[in-house]
């Protein structure tokens, strides 16, 4: 018996030493409700993602979010409840906490694009539109703005309306490419060129400086420049400049960002008049910057002897539209009482009555050209700090206009008539799923619309808003109407060539204009093409047709 206990005692020892491996081993696999955590995670971003979304940026947030709780969740359970040693429990703990301040140390977020992904570059480094010289103000030669048939004069074409009349591209680029005349750095900014007798205008950064400069269009030489002290940067919306310079009668008008409107010699660039709109309209630049929370962007509109922009000015003090006289900046009339938004006023004729449409923050109105007494007014939901509108409104034959914008706005379909000074708007069809149109407008053309609805082509039928078709993910860039045919400058700086037609979406052809995030608009003078963003710019001969 006394030779048994010990063999007794090894063989319960042998048995039960078991127990305590297995119980370790399942405390370094996951448990049940890290495994859900993951699941339903996963399940989540598949279906924010997928291509028919309602907004891609609330998709990639959503994403962010969901991605940010499954990591917290395997943190938690590894840090407080896993088997593994506590050395490396802690160590695991730091460096979760410690590689952002690591990364965001060296690195930075260098701009995000429209749907919120952000693009990093190396903290220390110069930003683009630093590294640039700054040009000198005047030139020998003189410049000719004289008037001319090929004129894109101002922000969205000859009849700021995204149409360039009377002229027919050849849609066979394979054996007729676009030829490439230059291309070069410019500085930041998201304005467009406009462009008169050969030369083209534009707004752009260069450190400190927010220039205005002039360039011959088939050289890309720089022919005169001129600037102010002033710089606007947000991270979501990036450096400089949101405006197009509008050319008038051998003159440029420009509106900078942070509100400087200039008047300027359009032979030398020299100073004919300036306005800081913060100031005439007693507002700070922080309280600007929070209820215009991207910067000024409203283009100058000419209408007779009148530069027009949108005004701005305090939380409940705001004016919708401001008009000066454009030879001596005297102020003519103010109109409006609604807080700006990022569109730029329209001349239209609606009703047989001419007058200057603007979407504001959180209405579309139109205003008498000549004492810019408000006319009528109509509600489109919007706030220039959040869901903000950037889309112009569009005129419609039939005394129609169209609305559209991103943030899940979608369309809005009105029609004006009148009773002597009694107006009437009537909501023909409301559509939140079409044209969703965010950092760009809408395109009219034989009875249909054309626009990037969150980053995709899309053509509507003007009539109900019934969708004809909706491919090709380009991006939030912008297009502009030759002929039949749609030009596209995606946001990541190609230009698409695509059919005007309702049938189905037909992409002709395309190239690599430029590189980098590209919001800006299209200039089209003559046969030549220029693109440009915060970084490049670029002139291409346009084959066309004879």
């Amino acid at each position: 018996m006394a030779s048994d206990e010990p063999v007794t005692k090894t063989s319960s020892s042998n048995h039960q030493s078991p127990e305590p491996t297995k119980r370790r081993q399942r405390r370094r696999t996951p448990p049940w409700w890290v495994w859900i955590v993951l699941i339903v995670a996963a399940v989540g971003i598949v279906f924010v993602q997928r291509p028919n979304a309602a907004d891609h940026q609330i998709s990639n947030l959503a994403t962010l979010v969901m991605g940010l709780v499954a990591v917290g969740a395997v943190t938690l359970w590894f840090v407080c409840f896993s088997g593994y040693s506590f050395l490396l429990r802690m160590l695991s703990l730091a460096a979760v906490l410690l590689a952002p301040v690591v990364f965001f140390t060296f690195f930075r977020i260098e701009q995000v694009t429209a749907e919120l992904v952000p693009h990093f570059g190396l903290r220390f480094a110069p930003k683009p539109d630093e590294k640039l010289e700054q040009p000198p103000a005047t030139v020998a030669d003189t410049v000719d703005l004289t008037p001319t048939s090929r004129d894109f004069p101002q922000f969205l074409g000859p009849n700021r309306d995204f149409t360039v009349p009377d002229i027919t591209l050849t849609t066979n680029w394979k054996s007729q490419a676009p030829e490439k005349m230059w291309r070069q750095p410019i500085g930041g900014g998201w304005s467009g060129f406009a462009a008169v007798h050969g030369f083209a205008v534009t707004l752009e950064q260069r450190g400190d400086k927010e220039l205005v400069t002039c360039y011959e269009i088939e050289t890309g030489k720089l022919r005169w420049s001129q600037g102010v002290e002033a710089r606007h940067e947000t991270v979501l919306g990036g450096v400089g400049p949101r405006s197009t310079p509008t050319i008038h009668d051998g003159r440029v008008y420009a509106l900078g960002a942070t509100g400087k409107l200039r008047c300027l010699d359009g032979a030398t660039g020299q100073l004919v008049w300036s306005k800081d709109l913060l100031a005439e309209f007693g507002v700070t630049v922080e309280e600007d910057l929070k209820n215009i929370a991207w910067g000024r962007a409203g283009s100058p509109l000419v209408v007779d002897d009148q530069v027009i922009v949108p005004a701005g000015g305090p939380a409940g003090k705001a004016v919708s539209l401001v008009a000066y006289h454009r030879l001596t900046g005297e102020e003519v009339w103010r109109g409006g009482e609604r807080q700006i938004s990022y569109a730029s006023p329209t001349l239209a004729k609606l009703a047989g009555a001419s007058q200057v449409l603007i979407v504001n923050e959180d209405t579309v109105s139109a205003h008498d050209p000549e004492t810019g007494k408000t006319l009528w007014s109509h509600p489109w939901e919007g706030k220039s700090n959040m869901n903000a509108t950037a889309s112009q409104a569009v005129v419609l034959p039939g005394d129609r206009v169209f609305l559209s914008k991103g943030y899940g706005g979608g369309s809005l379909m009105l029609r004006l008539s009148r009773q002597g000074d009694a107006w009437k708007v009537q909501e023909l069809w409301q559509d939140k799923n079409v044209l969703k149109t965010k950092l760009t407008s809408a395109v009219y053309f034989e009875d249909h619309l054309y626009g990037l609805s969150d980053g995709i082509l899309e053509c509507v039928a003007a009539e109900d808003g019934q969708r004809q078709w909706k491919r090709g993910r380009y991006g939030h860039g912008q297009p502009l109407l030759l002929g039949r045919s749609l030009l596209v400058l995606t946001e990541s700086g190609e230009v698409v060539l695509v059919a005007a037609t309702p049938e189905s979406h037909q992409e002709l052809g395309r190239f690599q204009a430029i590189e980098g995030k590209t919001w800006n608009n299209l200039c089209v003078y003559g046969p030549y093409l220029l693109v440009r963003n915060g970084e490049e710019a670029a002139c291409y001969k346009l084959p066309l047709e004879k």
